[in-house]
């Protein structure tokens, strides 16, 4: 088997270090233990090989042999399909961690990342978007908190890229105290944040932007 190559920024300000998406992607090849390597695109000059792999100019994106795959999401599922690790091989199983991953991007994210850019740049949370942002994120983990009893994780009693995912659109709302009032999405977050894969993945991130300082 050919390593995949996932590429991400060559370098990112200090602010969103340990944030960016490539890291879902770092995290989900070491919960896989499938072998990749990492190659790096320029922050500052996003050029037409860029567009080319990532219409939008973002990161990531992996390439597995003559296929390139953007979006985090995306790659998540392409990962899934590739190790039992990942994805529960049974029928039932992988059309609820499909499920999950979509929920976790658009019901979930939808309204958390609009949250946490607005704490992240200030915004004044007396505005009425704040406050309309502020309700809707609420009603989504009000949700996910009822999911969460008695349940450790999202699918058939065990980790999947669907956790994975989930955990990584909440870490941001904990980083800016937004768990405190529901603590078993708090304890979620942390439980799969405490896994080893991540824990190498954020670790393997933040070294490859401070080498870009370094350089």
């Amino acid at each position: 088997m050919s390593d995949l190559i996932l590429t991400t920024y060559d370098w990112v300000p200090e602010p969103p270090r340990g944030l960016v998406r490539d890291l879902r992607v770092r995290w989900a090849l070491e919960e896989a233990g499938l072998p990749y390597r990492v190659e790096s695109t320029p922050f500052r000059d996003r050029g037409p090989d860029h567009f080319a792999a990532q219409p939008f100019g973002q990161v990531p994106w992996l390439a597995d042999g003559d296929l390139t795959i953007f979006e985090s999401g995306a790659i998540l599922l392409h990962l899934g399909e590739k190790s039992p690790a990942l994805m529960p091989t049974d029928r039932r199983g992988r059309a609820e961690v499909v499920e999950w991953v979509i929920a976790a991007l658009n019901s979930v994210d939808l309204p958390a990342q609009p949250w946490v850019l607005f704490r992240f740049m200030g915004f004044p949370g007396e505005a009425p978007e704040a406050k309309f942002v502020e309700d809707f994120l609420k009603a989504r983990l009000d949700r996910m908190e009822e999911v969460l009893a008695g349940r450790q994780w999202l699918v058939a009693g065990r980790f999947t890229v669907a956790d994975l995912l989930m955990a990584d659109v909440l870490r941001p709302v904990d980083l800016f105290d937004g768990l405190a009032k529901y603590p078993r999405c708090r304890a979620y977050t942390a439980r799969a944040t405490g896994r080893p894969a991540f824990v190498k993945a954020y670790d393997d991130q933040m070294a490859h932007f401070a080498a870009a300082d370094a350089a």
